[in-house]
């Protein structure tokens, strides 16, 4: 293998760790003020035209189903759909594919908090920009 290859890889993996970060692999806390976002028209109004933020990462959520962007200077593509309460998605951050992951999303004035594994698991949160 040569040295570039081998640098490249642990750019992959932080792609990835952003991206999972992102849309739901960050710990747990508390969703004090924050209230669920049940009905996809809803989250698809607040995404619409906007940017999802949060250090080293920028994503677009589109009503298409889509999912693009950057993390650490990696290409996140990716897909979405809206199954009964949560937010579906299945991600590639550079090389490496992000596991299919269902999601409760919270808003907080400019802040979409996602949780993962249904609300139970870990959370991120995202500033809409």
């Amino acid at each position: 293998m040569s040295k570039a290859h081998v640098r490249r890889r642990p750019l992959a993996a932080a792609a990835v760790m952003a991206a999972a970060v992102a849309l739901g692999a960050a710990p747990a806390v508390a969703s004090e003020g924050f209230r669920q976002v049940t009905d996809p028209r809803e989250f698809v109004a607040l995404v619409a035209g906007r940017a999802l933020t949060t250090l080293g990462v920028r994503l677009s959520v589109t009503a298409d189903g889509r999912i693009a962007g950057r993390a650490f200077g990696r290409e996140v593509t990716g897909a979405w759909r809206w199954q009964e309460r949560y937010f579906c998605r299945e991600m590639r951050a550079g090389v490496a594919t992000v596991p299919d992951n269902c999601q409760a999303v919270l808003l907080r004035g400019d802040t979409l908090r996602f949780i993962s594994d249904r609300g139970t698991g870990e959370i991120a949160d995202l500033r809409l920009r």
